[in-house]
């Protein structure tokens, strides 16, 4: 899907998510990967993630729960979550590392936005459809 120059400027100052559209790119996203989840499932996952963000599009990585930090590892990967990394002088002299996580907003509106056909795995085959029967034959 193209994107108008106007459209790309509109996205630049977008600092929110809507559910649906996080619910449609983390379905869009796992099938990039050849993995499916179903709307229900999506939803549910955004509604999950969006919790922890509320109104913001950073959050603490210290708040959150092993099972939870597996989860925003997962939306890194398919390039929904970014991290971010802080570093301060504590009073005593030592450094101290806040991590954070992000939402990429502009690529959740990409994905969001994302057309997949609902072609089935069988047309990446078809091409073996072509070959004649006696190549198949053992010799």
């Amino acid at each position: 899907m193209a994107t108008s120059s106007m459209e790309v400027q509109k996205m630049k100052y977008r600092y929110y998510v809507k559910i649906d559209e996080l619910a449609r790119a983390i379905s869009n996203g796992l099938s990039l990967q050849q993995k499916k989840m179903g709307s229900e499932e999506s939803e549910s996952s955004a509604e999950h993630i969006i919790n922890f963000f509320g109104y913001n599009t950073r959050v603490i990585d210290n708040m959150l729960e092993p099972e939870d930090r597996d989860v925003f590892y997962t939306m890194e990967d398919l390039g929904i979550m970014e991290t971010e990394r802080e570093e301060t002088t504590l009073f005593d002299g030592r450094e101290w590392r806040i991590h954070y996580w992000l939402l990429n907003v502009n690529r959740i509106v990409e994905l969001s936005n994302m057309n997949l056909s609902n072609t089935s795995d069988k047309s990446k085959f078809d091409i073996y459809d072509e070959i004649p029967d006696e190549y198949w034959r053992p010799n």
